[in-house]
């Protein structure tokens, strides 16, 4: 993406610093996951945040909803969730004569996708459209979504009993996927006392959609000169020619983690890319999109062997001085 020469004010910097200590502030010891979930809504994108339960997935959603100043809508994912519990659904009114359109909860600046992979592929599916395009179909008619739009969806595991793993399709739509783990002891400890639901009223937005429009705006013009893109494509390359993958990342995906890198130096604060930022960010962009080969003998890989896969592949591909 060309973009003209960017001058980071001290407005803008402060804004930047303010949004990452208030999700901060709700997800105490855990920066890494905060900044990840910080750079795809810098970058316009979606983000799958996949641990086991009850260590803050949905704290994060929330802790970034409120830091935004906007309203969170939450779907439930479950087994029985119909396409037109998300989307919405014609409803014919007998008084007036005619169809009127009850929109559903996917009509949000902000939707948490709780669960998501509790339902079916069919349910799953109705996020498609929506998450790539801005918009929904229904009943044949098109209406668009809100701008910003975000996605947040949590999931567990695959091997935890009743969920259905997302289809392909699906999870490229989702520029990042990252995991939050356990907090350290001491952090956990004061969690107990003083529950994140409790210190989320207590915070203050950090900025408006307004300000985080101009914030992707500016991410948008962040400098990737043209020999950080030729390794970008050397990365993405590798993983379709690399022997333990049998599907690699798609053009998609080199679109997201060049977004997500210029997001990135946004949020360090400098107008400029750097190869850390593409070698950084190769896993949580690209890993969950990949099919390794041993997937084609039946056998479903793990999350950790498809990011040792991204790792191995960064690993050989040499970095620009």
């Amino acid at each position: 993406m060309a973009s003209s020469a960017l001058a980071l004010d001290d407005n803008s910097l402060d804004q930047l610093a303010s949004l990452r200590a208030t999700v901060g502030a709700a997800l105490e010891g855990k920066p890494a996951a905060v900044d990840l979930a910080l750079v795809a809504l810098l970058a316009r994108g979606h983000t799958l945040i996949e641990d086991v339960p009850g260590v803050g997935k949905t704290t994060l959603a929330r802790a970034l909803s409120h830091a935004i100043g906007a309203h969170l809508s939450r779907i439930q994912f479950t087994s029985d969730l119909l396409p037109s519990d998300v989307l919405g659904i014609s409803v014919y009114d007998q008084r007036r004569g005619e169809f009127s359109l009850r929109r559903g909860p996917i009509f949000a600046h902000v939707v948490l996708a709780d669960e998501i992979n509790r339902s079916s592929p069919r349910t799953q599916s109705a996020l498609l459209e929506a998450m790539s395009e801005g918009q929904v179909s229904i009943d044949g008619t098109t209406l668009p979504l809100p701008d910003p739009f975000v996605v947040l969806a949590t999931q567990n595991p695959q091997d935890f009993a009743g969920t259905f793993p997302l289809p392909e399709s699906q999870l490229d739509r989702f520029m990042l996927r990252i995991r939050i783990g356990y907090p350290p002891p001491a952090i956990e400890t004061r969690l107990m006392l003083d529950p994140p639901a409790d210190r989320l009223a207590r915070l203050s937005p950090a900025i408006d959609l307004e300000t985080l429009k101009h914030l992707r705006n500016l991410a948008d013009r962040v400098s990737l000169d043209a020999a950080l893109g030729t390794y970008l494509q050397a990365v993405i390359t590798a993983t379709r020619h690399a022997p333990a993958i049998a599907l690699g990342a798609s053009t998609r995906a080199g679109m997201d983690l060049s977004r997500a890198a210029r997001a990135r130096a946004l949020l360090s604060g400098r107008s400029y890319c750097i190869a850390d930022d593409i070698h950084d960010l190769a896993v949580p962009v690209l890993a969950h999109r990949i099919r390794l080969a041993s997937y084609s003998d039946g056998y479903v890989a793990t999350r950790e062997e498809a990011e040792t896969a991204i790792r191995d592949v960064t690993n050989r591909v040499p970095v620009p001085l």
